[in-house]
C-alpha cells in the first residue's frame, strides 16, 4: 500500500513539475513575444517617417524641376520670337 502511495505521489510531483515547466514556458515565450511586437511597431513607424522624407524631397525637386521648365521655355520663346 505505501508502495502505491509512492508511485502516485512520484507521478503527481513530476506532473506538478511538468505543469509548471509549461506554465513558465508560456510566460516567458509570451514576453519575448510581446517584446518583438513592439520592436515590429517601431521599425514600421521608422519606414513611415522615411517614406515621408523620401515624398518630401521628391514634392521639392518636382518643384524645382518646375521652375526650370517654365525658365527654360521662358528663354526658348525669346529665342525663338527674337527679341528685336
Amino acid at each position: 500500500m505505501i508502495e502505491a502511495y509512492a508511485e502516485y505521489g512520484a507521478i503527481g510531483v513530476i506532473v506538478v513539475l511538468f505543469a509548471t515547466q509549461i506554465i513558465f514556458l508560456q510566460k516567458t515565450l509570451m514576453g519575448k513575444l510581446r517584446e518583438i511586437e513592439d520592436i515590429s511597431v517601431k521599425l514600421i513607424d521608422r519606414w513611415n517617417r522615411s517614406d515621408e522624407t523620401r515624398d518630401r524631397r521628391h514634392e521639392d525637386i518636382m518643384k524645382e524641376i518646375d521652375d526650370l521648365s517654365d525658365a527654360v521655355s521662358f528663354l526658348k520663346g525669346r529665342i525663338n520670337g527674337g527679341s528685336r
